[in-house]
Parts: C-alpha cells; structure tokens; sequence
C-alpha cells in the first residue's frame, strides 16, 4: 500500500464527513442540531457494517453506536429485499440503534456501477416525539411509552420515494411538527453531500484503490490500539461507583467495570451492575460500548475513528441491566447513564495508567427542558439545556472548567439566541466557584446559571450526582456534586429526588437554578505548587478558606484579602 495514497484518501474520506457534519449543522431548524451540535455523519462498510470513518464536528456519543446500529440493519434489511438505490432507512428505537428515542439515525447505500460499496449514516435529535412530557426526557417514566413514539427499522424512501405515510405519522406525534419536517430534510439531503464527495474519490482512485485503503485503514486503527493496550500492565481492575436514584425510586442504583488487560486485548465486563431501573436510567448495550470507546479515544487520541480501534475489546453486559436495557425499559435517562460509564473507564484504569488516566470529570448531562406556548405567537416550543461543568485534573494539568459533556461534547445554548426564540430570561451564568476537586493538579469548576420566566412554562430537569460527586485520583479529592433549586412564587423549593423533577408548573418571575459538579483533583492537595494556589485564588475558583485550610497557603492569603479588589467583600465572609 502506497503510504501516499492511504493518507490522501483516508484524509478524503475524513473531510467528506466533516462536511456532512456542517451541512447538517447549518441546515438543521432545531437549535439542539445548529446549536448544541447533537449530531452525526459516518460511513461503514457495506459487508461488515464496521466504521471507515465518522465526522468530527458531531458527538463522540455516537462514535461506536452508528457501527452497532448499521451491523444490526444489515441484518434486518437482508430479509427486507437488501439495499436498493435511492433507499433510506430510519429507526430510533433504543434497544436497535441505542441511546433515546430523541436519536434519529438514518441510513443509506451508496451503489459504483450498481454494486454496494459502503453505508452512509447520520444521526440527528429531534425535539419533540410525544410522550408524557415534551423534549423526551421524562424523569418519572417507567416505561418506553411514556417516553415517546418508537421507530423501528423502515424505509422512510423505497428507491428515491419518500413514504409520506410514514411522515405523517411522525408530524402526528410530535409538538413540533414543522421542526420535525425541517430536520427530517436536512438529515436526508446531507446524504448528497457524501454522494458527491465519493464520486469524486472513485472517479480518481477507482473502486479497487479505495477498497484497499479502507481495509489497511481498519488493519492499522486496530494495530495501534493493540499497541497502546499492550503497554498497559496486565491485570484486573475494578471500580464501583453508583446513580442516586432512578427518578421514580429514590433508591441507589449500584454499578462496577472490572477490566482485564491481557496482552495487546481489553474486556469490560460490568457485571455487578444494577437490574434495569424502574425509571429512566437505563441505556442499551450498544451505546454502554460506544461510551467505553469515547473514554478509551480520550486516553489514547492518535488512533483514528474507524471500526479496527474496536476490534481488540470484548465486553460482559448483564442482559437487563441499566447497562442493557430490553423492551419496555424507558432510556431518557441515557444522558447521564453514558457520562457515568466514561468516568468508571476512567476510574478502573487509573488503577494501571495513572500518568494518562485522569480523574473524573462532571458525569451528569443535567438536561433541562423548558416548554410551553409563546405569548406573542401561541406557537409552542421546546427549549433543551445541557449541562457544561468541570473536567477531571490529571497528572500533566489542571481540568477544564466549563466544558462540554465529555461524552457527547453537547454545546450550551447560547444565551442571546435563547432569550430570542423562548419567553426565558438568564439571571445569570458563571463559573461556580470551588467546585472543583482540591489536588496537586485541580479539578475544574463547574458552571451555574438561573433561568427566569417570563411566561407560563413546564420545567423538567434530568440529571444525577447531587450524592456521587465526580472522584478525584491518586490523593485528590471529590468535586463538588451537581445541585438544583426552584423558586417559585417567591418560595425555594428543591425536587424531592433532588436533581429530577418533572413538568414543575412555573409562571412568569419564577426561576430553575442549577449548579453542575466540577471535576475531581489529581494527586495530594498540599502537593499544589502556592503559586498556582494565589492563580486560583485571584481568578475566584477557590475561596481564602480553602486555600488556607485545604492548599496550606496562609501568609499570601491574608495579603490578598486585605489588597485586591475581588476580596472588599465584608472580613466575616472570608474568613
């Protein structure tokens, strides 16, 4: 293989995805697509359904989960006729394709001289689907059902012509058809962009080249892995964190990753794992094993996307799970179930990697929705807010603060765009100060915000780890855990299950606040070089107390209350 050539063609096809992955970004109507980013574009194998390669503009979520789902429709559309030119199929149901019912995945072949050549796939969230209450993620659901209309496997276009029952059928669930519409186009038409972009590519290497260069694209993704997971040590290593509750039980749902390094392989097998959850903190096997390939892509970056990385990993999956879930187990809680799995990937093989693994980073998504109808309009709408918060510090630095979930990498909303399209007003948005974990490398500060109303809305809110903070590593401590706070009619009021609650009924001058955890500290906190403990300080991401309590540092912080500015508040508040 003519290493030129592999490099050029595999930069072609990377490229080709990357602009489907804009296309898609600026054609979509829903901001969570042309805003948040909660998409994806990829193209697979046609024989094996493994990835040649994924957009990078889209979530890490949906790193493995396209392969599973077009593995599992290769199967399906074999007794459905195969694929034929012009067709693209649809399906968004959890237990096929993986994470919520929210996750629209598309697919559709791509024929040279009428022989099938490659899969392409997207993935896209739509707001709304019905269910119980509007934005999908229903805190008290117990079954799918409530959670919205399921999909399965179908051709949305038989050979170039779109099943309009099948449209009309979706528009007839949704709060949003128009929305739904506009996204549907968007998702379909990216396809011709992918089209174009390998025309281009067979027009100049020919079908034989191209296949070449995709089978030692696999051959050497897979070698590269092989060799970061042979210089981890062999061995066994466990952790076990937990779920606060399910949002209907407010009970502790346990789970445990026990790794197995041997040689050049890896097996996760999290066995030990809580049964299904009666509410919605459930995912599907498939996106259990994307999330674990997100954190491996996180510990090693240089390996490309492609279906070779995936090869040298074995997983145990208790059917039934929370990490397996089956029919009717509702999944809306599969926001915050996939962070939590990054983190124990993280936390088991810290135990080996501890200079590459860091500690853990905010592990709840959050999700706050806020619907309702528009004053001015009547038009109803459906607003979704990802959490941002604190990354883990490792052993070469200090962890992000206000990042992006760092398994879905969902963007925050930006404010002025949300106080254009929803009757809601930000009281404020800011870093929290101290929520990250104290270590010799220190956590990342979460972020709060309060949201006003300014009109009748519903408030639901999804997330987690108000009671399992993100850990710290290797000495460093917890961050600080996720909190959230209503005020309604003048009066604070915090949901019984403490970061779930669903369709609170707030009028106009009520406000949701939410604070998201930091991320946990790397090493011994007394470690902390004092002047990176004066930085913390002048940039208000610690307060004196802890830098004199926690850090050790107390000449320098008696100075800096009397003498900067960002310290004139009142002595007794400092001390």
């Amino acid at each position: 293989m003519d290493p030129v050539t592999l490099a050029v063609v595999r930069g072609g096809i990377e490229q080709i995805a990357d602009e489907m992955d804009l296309h898609l970004i600026h054609a979509a109507l829903s901001p969570i697509i042309s805003e948040t980013n909660d998409c994806a574009n990829g193209f697979f194998h046609p024989e094996t359904g493994e990835t040649i390669a994924q957009g990078g503009y889209g979530l890490p979520q949906f790193l493995a989960n396209m392969q599973f789902t077009v593995q599992r429709l290769i199967a399906i559309a074999a007794g459905q006729g195969g694929f034929r030119p012009g067709d693209i199929w649809i399906v968004n149901d959890p237990y096929v394709s993986g994470t919520h019912l929210n996750d629209i995945v598309m697919v559709s072949p791509y024929f040279v001289d009428g022989k099938l050549f490659a899969l392409f796939a997207n993935t896209g969230h739509w707001m709304d689907l019905g269910g119980s209450a509007p934005g999908g993620w229903v805190p008290k659901a117990t079954e799918i059902y409530h959670e919205g209309i399921t999909i399965p496997p179908l051709r949305l276009y038989a050979e170039g012509v779109r099943n309009d029952a099948v449209v009309a059928m979706l528009t007839a669930n949704s709060r949003m058809p128009d929305q739904l519409l506009g996204d549907m186009a968007a998702m379909t038409n990216v396809f011709a962009v992918g089209r174009r972009g390998f025309d281009m590519l067979v027009e100049r290497y020919g079908v034989a080249v191209l296949s070449d260069c995709v089978a030692e694209m696999l051959v050497r993704s897979e070698a590269e892995m092989r060799s970061y997971i042979a210089d981890i040590p062999d061995g066994r290593y466990v952790f076990d964190d937990f779920f606060d509750n399910d949002g209907v039980s407010d009970t502790r749902l346990p789970i445990r990753l026990a790794v197995t390094v041997s040689g050049d392989s890896l097996e996760f097998d999290f066995t030990g794992t809580a049964p299904a959850a009666r509410g919605p903190m459930n995912i599907a096997d498939c996106t259990t094993r994307s999330m674990c390939f997100v954190a491996l892509k996180h510990l090693f970056p240089d390996v490309p996307v492609n279906g070779g990385v995936f090869r040298p990993v074995r997983f145990v999956i208790p059917e039934g799970s929370i990490l397996a879930a089956q029919r009717p187990s509702p999944v809306g809680g599969t926001t915050d179930v996939t962070q939590r799995v990054v983190a124990m990937v993280f936390g088991a093989l810290g135990q080996a990697i501890p200079e590459i693994a860091p500690a853990a980073a905010f592990g709840t998504t959050g999700v706050v929705t806020v619907s309702g109808s528009r004053p001015d309009n009547g038009n109803y709408y459906v607003a979704v807010y990802p959490y941002p918060g604190g990354y883990g510090a490792s052993r070469q630095s200090d962890g992000l603060v206000n990042g992006t979930p760092p398994g879905s990498m969902a963007k925050f909303m930006s404010i002025e765009m949300s106080e254009h399209r929803y009757p809601v007003r930000f009281g404020y948005y800011r870093i929290r100060e101290g929520s990250g974990g104290a270590g010799a490398r220190r956590g990342g500060c979460g972020t709060e915000y309060g949201i006003e109303m300014l009109a009748d809305t519903l408030v639901s809110v999804l997330g987690d780890q108000v009671d399992s903070p993100p850990f710290g590593a290797m000495g460093g401590e917890a961050a600080a855990g996720n909190a959230i706070r209503f005020t309604l009619g003048g009066e604070d009021w915090v949901p019984p299950m403490r970061s779930k609650a669903e369709k609170v009924a707030c009028q106009a001058g009520d406000m949701v606040h939410l604070a998201s955890p930091g991320g946990g500290g790397f090493g011994i906190p007394a470690e902390r070089e004092p002047g990176a403990v004066i930085a913390d300080l002048n940039a208000g991401i610690i307060d004196p107390r802890t830098a004199r309590d926690t850090y050790g540092v107390k000449g320098e912080v008696d100075r800096l209350v009397l003498d900067r500015p960002v310290y004139k508040r009142p002595r007794q508040e400092l001390a």
